[in-house]
Formats: C-alpha cells, structure tokens, sequence
C-alpha cells in the first residue's frame, strides 16, 4: 500500500490510518483503493476482531482531493461519472460498513464532504472536541455527497440545515444527535479509542459480527440500503445538470467553494 495509508495490528485491532496530512487528508482516487484494501486486510485476518480509523495531522480529512491530477477523459460525461463514483464513494462505504467487525472511526479536526464516506460507514465514532462535520457541495450544485447518510445520522431538520446552508455541525451537536458516541479531548483521542477498540476485542468474535448484523439489519429493512441508492442518483441529477449548463462542477467551481468556506 502506498505510504498514504498506514495499516497495523495490535491486540486484535487492526488501526487504519490516514496519512496524507501536508493535503488535510484528501482522498485521491489510489488512497481510496489502497484504504479499500487495508479494510480488505483487516476483514480477511482472523486475529483482528475490531477495526480502527484514524488519521494524522491536523484534520480527518478534508474530503475528495479536487486538484490530484487524475486522469481524465477527453469528453467528461454523466455515464463517466456515475461509473467512477459508484465503484471509488458509493461500494466502498458501503462495503466498509458491511464489514462484519465492528469499527470505530476516531475524528479529529475537519471532517469535510467525502470526509464523511469514510466516518459514517463506522459503526461508532469517537470525536475529538475540536472536531466539525460539514457537507458543503451545494455550492458545487450537488444536493450531498454520494453517500447520504445525513438523514439517518442527524435526522432530517438538522441534515437539511446542514445542506442548505454548508455550515459544519460541531462534535458536541453531532453527539446529541447519536451520530458521535463520545466527544474526548483532542490530546485523548487515540488513547480512549484504542481503549474502546481493545474493550470489544475481548468480546466474543462471532457475537459481534452477529450483534452488528441484527442493527444493520434493521436499518435495511426501515429502508437505509434503498434510500442510500436512491439518494444517490439524485445525486447525479446535480452532475447531470452541471453539464448541461456549464461543465462538470467541481471543475469549475472548487475555487469559488473554498472562497464561500472562508466566510464561514
């Protein structure tokens, strides 16, 4: 894997770390395969019973890197664009989220847009006090990132002010809300993850996977898997609207979406 991705096991927790911090974090397209495949790595070893997502410097991760100089066509069409994101941002977090161990995503700093495609898939999540959550992409003429778990994390008022107006929603907001599980100091961070990780390790591995599967279960069938797809091409219809006036829009509008940000 590259050096963007850090992967070890300790006790029986597998720890996945983002390491691109010089870019807060931001996600190209061979960081998401080569996160995909530290997840991969943790599911397969049997001595691993916990998964833990962390990441160094100052933030979590500021989202889908919008300046990586991936290859692009001659000819950006919406079919070219739905592909690639349902294969790098829709499988993957849901396929994380699926794991069948229980992971835990410990946030720090920003945590941006496709920030959330790799915090929301955990199954608990452990803030920092310092951290933010924000989904700002309206300014992009999107109506949310690929992954819309918005609705179900922070219920539908605080996931539409979250939407309309791009304003990040703090780690105390998003503890009450049951999103995050724990807010800790930042200088506790890791230290009350780990300790929260090594705690479920001790469980029984086979009661886990199926204590997992019983509230994700039940998030199916109150209709999380179909809304995600749904929601999804919806998200598309932005894309699809974007061409046809202008240009695929985070092409032409990143610049103008950090300017708006710095207001806030």
């Amino acid at each position: 894997m590259d050096d963007h991705i850090l992967y070890e096991v300790t006790d029986q927790v597998a720890v996945i770390t983002l390491n691109r911090p010089q870019r807060a974090n931001a996600q190209t397209m061979e960081m998401l395969d080569d996160l995909d495949a530290a997840w991969s790595a943790a599911t397969c070893d049997d001595e691993v019973k916990v998964i833990v997502l962390r990441a160094n410097g100052k933030h979590f991760s500021s989202g889908h890197d919008l300046s990586s100089g991936a290859a692009m066509p001659e000819k950006i069409t919406l079919e070219w664009i739905y592909k690639l994101e349902a294969r790098k941002y829709l499988e993957y977090s849901l396929r994380w989220r699926n794991v069948p161990k229980p992971s835990i995503a410990a946030v720090h700093g920003k945590c941006i847009a496709g920030g959330l495609l790799l915090a929301w898939p955990c199954d608990l999540i452990v803030a920092a006090e310092n951290a933010e959550f924000s989904d700002p992409v309206v300014f992009l003429g999107i109506g949310g990132v690929e992954y819309h778990g918005h609705t179900w994390e922070l219920g539908p008022r605080k996931a539409k002010e979250i939407l309309f107006t791009g304003r990040a929603v703090t780690a105390r907001e998003a503890e009450q809300t049951g999103m995050v599980n724990r807010v800790v100091p930042l200088d506790r961070l890791q230290d009350e993850t780990m300790e929260l990780a090594r705690h479920i390790a001790q469980m029984d591995a086979f009661a886990l996977r199926q204590a997992k599967r019983a509230v994700n279960q039940t998030l199916d069938i109150q209709g999380f898997y179909a809304a995600i797809q749904s929601v999804f091409d919806i998200h598309h219809t932005g894309h699809g609207n974007a061409i046809s006036v202008g240009g695929y829009p985070i092409l032409r509008s990143a610049a103008e979406m950090k300017e708006a940000l710095k207001s806030r």
